[in-house]
């Protein structure tokens, strides 16, 4: 019972800092579109972790700009969550999203062909 729990305090504090990304004035963060692709609170709610992702931006720039709001983050997660502790927030790049989209870009350069044409060219530069 208490893994289905820990899932839903994971589920719950994603999507509220996905929200509460939204409302960050740091130009570092405002300006880039980021992604928050997990979150792991400790069974303690002594820290959290949290990944996120971005397409645009500077990396080392938008870690400076979350780490800088990670109080006012800290401070929106108690007003919204019934949490007898709030975490402490660790912010971590995940690298996900790039990863899918360099793979996706890889598979629209590959084309198909059909075995049975292979053949028939085959055949073709044979009887020359």
């Amino acid at each position: 019972m208490a893994k289905y729990r820990q899932g839903r305090i994971n589920d719950e504090f994603q999507k509220e800092i996905a929200m509460i990304l939204r409302d960050v004035k740091d130009p570092r963060v405002s300006g880039a579109f980021i992604s928050v692709t997990g979150a792991t609170v400790t069974p303690d709610l002594r820290n959290a972790k949290v990944y996120y992702s971005s397409l645009t931006g500077d990396k080392k720039e938008i870690k400076k700009g979350l780490q800088a709001a990670n109080g006012f983050i800290r401070s929106q997660i108690a007003r919204r969550m019934n949490l007898r502790i709030t975490p402490e927030i660790a912010f971590i790049e995940d690298g996900s999203i790039e990863y899918g989209a360099k793979i996706s870009k890889i598979l629209e350069g590959i084309t198909i062909t059909d075995p049975e044409d292979e053949v028939a060219v085959d055949g073709e530069e044979n009887n020359d």
